[in-house]
């Protein structure tokens, strides 16, 4: 299935600007009151989810990083509300991010197994690690290796696929100016997810089912993981500027003339920011996989079509049989990774023959080889072929 995330059902309320930080807030009218998620934070010897963590995929394969937090789904089956939190907090303006059960510090973690990255712990509930679906499944792309062993492909990439992949990721606490940012701006009434940019790029997208669950959710954003490529905006970009409402007061005498001016801006930024600002997530072809089962609702993840020199990102959703978006978490790519991508996608449309691959792309053997080098896939190809292909692609001396 190929299509993009869909926000129907969720109004793009106006920015909040802190420095190069700009958070858009996500509200819902008609919050999904049968779905609730709620975060739960690991700690050394708290529950069977590691910090530094290692995850057995199966066929001698695992799945390795850093798990600060997981959230719990709770659901019912006849539609009636699901039991939020009990300790959620009550205010819906302000926030405060502070040290506690959802925020521990920064510790040493110790390694631990477990079996699955979503993991039902009862009929009605599930634990999954937020992020790390949508990350696993950019990591595990193609991940078997040469579908057929042609010549130019080593030992290694035969016997052992892609292993190991790994990729360079940013918690939310070094991302400059976003802590400030999500301590200092109010939470709307009814808000119930937020886009994050920082330069004004996409860095992440975060959707949940209702307003509880998001004021609960809120200082988790600092745990999640952000590409290297925001991380970069982050430490050098300069302040963004905010979008103010400009009313003209020539006709307007009642205040009802005012509220409708007010409204139609408002309407204004809302089409601005989905036809513009957020395009490259909302108009983006992905690839969708099914992960499990919640009731009436799907636990997916997606990955996008690699399109270089483009957005594209990565996530997971929950959504329910109409396809209704309950919950959402994006992770933008970096160029860099955006490029590895597309060159496993091209690889594995042309049955891993290196010579059809790069007439696909409309370079020369040599040339692509160059290319999986600079990316990071050198040792799939035999040293010789390798040393062959440098050869071949290295400017003559004088």
């Amino acid at each position: 299935m190929r299509s993009a995330p869909d926000l129907t059902g969720l109004e793009t309320r106006p920015s909040q600007v802190w420095g190069g930080v700009r958070l858009v807030p996500l509200v819902r009218r008609e919050p999904i009151e049968d779905l609730r998620l709620h975060a739960r934070a690991y700690g050394p010897g708290e529950g069977d989810v590691p910090g530094p963590g290692t995850v057995d995929l199966g066929r001698g394969h695992t799945y390795t990083s850093y798990i600060p937090h997981g959230f719990v789904a709770h659901w019912t089956h006849d539609g009636t509300p699901a039991p939020g939190r009990p300790d959620a907090p009550a205010a819906a303006y302000g926030t405060q991010l502070a040290a506690g059960p959802e925020t521990p510090p920064p510790v040493a973690m110790g390694v631990r197994v477990h079996r699955r990255l979503a993991r039902r712990e009862a009929k009605d509930r599930l634990r999954f690690l937020p992020l790390h679906l949508a990350l696993e499944g950019y990591l595990a792309l193609h991940f078997g290796g040469p579908s057929i062993v042609w010549e130019e492909w080593s030992q290694r990439a035969v016997r052992r696929g892609l292993s190991p992949r790994e990729e360079e990721a940013y918690t939310g606490a070094q991302v400059r100016g976003l802590a400030d940012a999500l301590r200092v701006f109010e939470i709307h009434p009814g808000q119930c997810g937020v886009m994050v940019y920082v330069a004004d790029a996409l860095a992440a997208a975060f959707v949940v089912p209702h307003p509880g669950d998001y004021r609960a959710l809120h200082p988790t954003l600092l745990l999640d993981l952000y590409g290297e490529l925001i991380h970069h905006y982050a430490t050098l970009s300069a302040p963004v500027p905010e979008f103010r409402a400009r009313i003209d007061g020539a006709g307007i005498r009642t205040l009802a003339q005012l509220r409708a001016a007010a409204a139609g801006q408002e309407s204004a930024w809302a089409r601005f920011h989905d036809g513009t600002m957020a395009a490259g997530l909302l108009e983006e072809a992905a690839t969708w996989q099914r992960v499990q089962g919640l009731g009436r609702f799907t636990l997916s993840r997606f990955l996008p079509s690699f399109r270089p020199k483009r957005e594209n990102h990565i996530g997971e959703t929950i959504t329910d049989r109409a396809g209704r978006l309950a919950y959402l978490k994006t992770f933008r790519l970096s160029e860099n990774q955006v490029r590895r991508g597309h060159l496993l996608d091209q690889l594995a449309a042309h049955d891993w023959h290196l010579a059809r691959t790069a007439a696909a792309l409309g370079t020369g053997e040599a040339q692509l080889g160059m290319r999986l080098e600079s990316a990071g896939f050198g040792y799939l190809l035999r040293q010789d072929v390798l040393d062959g292909y440098r050869k071949r692609t290295r400017a003559p001396r004088d």
